[in-house]
């Protein structure tokens, strides 16, 4: 299975959730999303590429897609853009429902 596979769960789910925000009008303020995963997306940059050059972590060069940030592959970049879409649409769902009560 290669990392590109394995990420794809994690953004469908993250996707969902924000489908199931966005279908009960509770969709996140797009302008925090949006400064929040370029924030979280640098650091991630920064700190994969420095534990993929330090040989912290290595990756199988048959199970990534060739595309990288520097040296870190870009599968590495799917688990922070899921939890910035997931995160803040579950957060509304959930005060969505706290505020209903």
């Amino acid at each position: 299975m290669t990392y590109l596979a394995l990420s794809i769960p994690f953004l469908a789910v993250a996707g969902a959730v924000l489908l199931a925000a966005v279908l009960a009008r509770r969709s996140p303020r797009w302008w925090a999303v949006a400064l929040t995963a370029l924030g979280a997306l640098v650091l991630t940059a920064v700190f994969d590429n420095l534990l993929v050059v330090t040989g912290v972590v290595g990756y199988d060069e048959a199970l990534i897609s060739g595309v990288r940030f520097g040296d870190a592959p870009v599968e590495d970049f799917a688990y922070t853009l899921a939890a910035v879409i997931a995160l803040p649409a579950l957060w509304e769902l959930l005060r969505g429902r706290r505020d209903e009560k």
